[in-house]
């Protein structure tokens, strides 16, 4: 047969499974956070608040603790560490 004559099918067999894994993934978390958007516009605006502040510091210090996060806020949570103990063992 020639490569030029394959078909779908035999080029689909040819992507890695891990790829289709991640796939799954990406839709099962797309449809989980259009679930969680519906119900949050519902909710009483105190208690989404509370939620979000929570989630935002729970990030926010786990980032200055570990030093991993993105590097686009190294800068700004540079300044922030300066106040805040980080891992043992961080030195910048």
């Amino acid at each position: 047969m020639l490569p030029i004559a394959m078909t779908t099918l035999e080029k689909l067999q040819l992507v890695p499974t891990r790829f289709w894994i991640n796939v799954i993934i990406i839709v099962s978390v797309g449809i989980i956070a259009i679930f969680l958007v519906r119900h949050a516009a519902e909710m009483n605006r105190r208690t989404l608040s509370f939620i979000v502040i929570l989630v935002v510091t729970t990030v926010g210090f786990q980032w200055i603790y570990e030093r991993n996060e993105p590097a686009v806020l190294t800068p700004l949570v540079s300044q922030v560490a300066k106040y805040l103990p980080s891992k043992p063992g961080y030195r910048p």
